[in-house]
């Protein structure tokens, strides 16, 4: 199962931040392993599902959160996808850390292969590597944060056949639209969409 992380820093209370990560439908302006998702609102929480739809798929599939621990971690786990060899669930994590005047985010993607899918696991793990530090830069561009020098890491691989803050915020017209990144399992991307998030932290429309 490939995982990749990287950290960003955004000056920002956690509280702020999770409010923003919790709503997964900001995870289309700027994650590359989510090409839309569905703009009615769903409130956070563990178990909150909504409709997505993967890069490089024509159909959409569910995104449940997985993980709900406020201001410390939040996780969703994409729908079982199948291909003609074998199946991918991808899941989204991520960690908050209070630091200095604002908040440590880790950042991470893991792939759940199976079948001869399992056997691409490294070049899988290779694609987000790549990209994930991208995603970092744009999660960054939104929050008013900063990626630090190091790079995303690969912190397992386990194939099959082995076992500062911006002045203000963005005017509610402004919908800004990520170019696509692609990865070797898809061909991920992001566009904007509505959003609802507490506090009136709201990037997505």
């Amino acid at each position: 199962m490939p995982s990749v992380s990287a950290n960003v820093f955004v000056p920002r209370t956690t509280a702020e931040v999770f409010d923003f990560l919790a709503d997964a439908r900001n995870l289309a302006l700027w994650s590359s392993g989510v090409a839309s998702v569905d703009p009615a609102y769903v409130a956070p929480g563990a178990d909150a599902r909504y409709r997505y739809r993967f890069p490089g798929r024509h159909r959409t599939h569910q995104l449940v959160c997985s993980d709900f621990q406020p201001c410390r971690r939040i996780a969703f786990r994409g729908q079982r996808m199948w291909g003609p060899l074998g199946s991918q669930v991808p899941v989204y994590g991520f960690d908050l850390f209070p630091h200095a005047d604002g908040t440590l985010v880790r950042l991470s993607v893991n792939s759940r292969l199976t079948a001869a899918l399992a056997l691409l696991a490294p070049v899988v793990a290779m694609a987000w590597r790549r990209d994930l530090p991208t995603d970092g830069s744009k999660f960054c561009e939104l929050l008013g944060g900063v990626l630090p020098a190091a790079t995303a890491t690969v912190t397992a691989v386990q194939p099959a056949a082995l076992a500062p803050a911006p002045a203000a915020l963005a005017p509610a017209a402004a919908t800004p639209s990520p170019s696509p990144v692609q990865s070797a399992a898809a061909a991920p991307g992001g566009a904007p969409v509505p959003s609802g998030v507490p506090n009136g932290f709201d990037y997505a429309h």
